[in-house]
């Protein structure tokens, strides 16, 4: 890779972090395609994605919390079984074109429906724990599975089903997503022992990304706004997991 071409592929991550952390997302789907249009190896790509969002995860987890949405009670249930599930979706990569292509055209569905929705539900119902630790399992191994935090996967249920306002919601996924990345990047390094340098520079464009856009996500944009970065974020991860490989 060229210098104009590190340049313009460090622009692209930043702006993506930008994006992704203003719903309380860290961007792996989003460097994922990135990085497939500018021919780098599928090896490096997904550790280096994996990377770039336990950093931009961490910002975005520190700035909804210090807004006041984070809630522990409703983010723990989710994560207890989504860590080891990440690891073993990390560790295994069995063939999954089709799930991926399902998981594809449910992220578009999901996007369309928050197009529509215009704020926050009136009035909202955590899960039992039961619910929430299954679906957590579920996700997390998604997540492990497809090189991603899980948030693309999280947010849009906890929306739908009404168990968490979109700002709630972004400060729950955002910590889900920062636990599974770092589970899946361990299993991923468990089985084959590198990590590519790429991600530690590309740092610097995610983290400046990370941080405007957190701030923006939880403390400046209104809810219709947000949803409306949501329902992009979405659009971008359902194209990525359906037409590229």
């Amino acid at each position: 890779m060229d210098t104009t071409q590190l340049i313009l592929l460090f622009l692209a991550i930043g702006v993506i972090a930008l994006l992704y952390s203003s719903v309380g997302h860290a961007g792996a789907s989003g460097y994922i395609a990135t990085m497939t249009l500018f021919g780098i190896a599928p090896i490096v790509i997904r550790p280096t994605a994996l990377v770039l969002n336990i950093l931009v995860a961490s910002i975005g987890t520190f700035q909804f919390w210090r807004a006041g949405y984070f809630s522990w009670k409703l983010f723990w249930p989710f994560a207890l079984l989504s860590i080891p599930a990440a690891y073993l979706g990390g560790y295994l990569q069995p063939s999954a074109s089709v799930l991926r292509i399902l998981i594809g055209v449910v992220l578009l569905f999901s996007a369309a429906r928050l197009l529509v929705r215009r704020s926050d539900p009136p009035r909202t119902f955590p899960p039992s724990q039961p619910v929430a630790i299954s679906v957590g399992a579920t996700l997390g191994f998604l997540a492990g599975l497809t090189g991603t935090g899980g948030g693309i996967f999280l947010t849009p249920v906890l929306l739908f089903c009404r168990w968490a306002p979109i700002r709630q919601a972004a400060a729950v996924s955002a910590l889900f997503i920062w636990v599974n990345s770092i589970a899946g990047l361990v299993g991923y390094f468990t089985k084959v022992r590198i990590i590519p340098s790429l991600g530690f520079v590309l740092a610097a464009a995610a983290i400046i990304g990370g941080i405007i856009g957190s701030h923006l996500g939880s403390r400046r944009f209104p809810v219709r706004a947000i949803s409306v970065c949501l329902a992009t974020v979405l659009v971008i991860a359902g194209i990525k997991l359906i037409f590229t490989r």
